[in-house]
């Protein structure tokens, strides 16, 4: 029998960048996080991979290539593959997404 239950709370969260914390859950061909950003993060590189997510805390802005959009608490997200963007926390600030990707 399939497992339907993807229990959060038994996943250990991993640092995988400075101001990054997730926990990951694989099947098939995607992958949901429970994703953290804090106010250490800094992404040096613009990102191209396609997201779509959900915020479930917290604020954070996201720049698409100098255009800065606002995302708050019960805010959807959705970046196709291949825009470019990168995403910015403000100082003492910190957001929690949930977020599902292909893999």
């Amino acid at each position: 029998m399939r497992d339907y239950l993807i229990d959060f709370r038994k996943i250990n969260w991993e640092n995988p960048a400075l101001g990054i914390s997730h926990k990951v859950y694989i099947s098939d061909s995607m992958k949901i996080r429970l994703l953290e950003f804090n106010d250490e993060l800094f992404e040096k590189e613009w990102c191209l991979k396609g997201h779509v997510g959900y915020v479930l805390e917290g604020n954070l802005s996201i720049d698409f290539s100098g255009e800065l959009v606002e995302f708050k608490h019960g805010d959807g997200l959705f970046i196709p593959e291949g825009t470019k963007h990168k995403a910015k926390i403000a100082k003492g600030e910190k957001a929690l997404l949930i977020m599902f990707e292909k893999v």
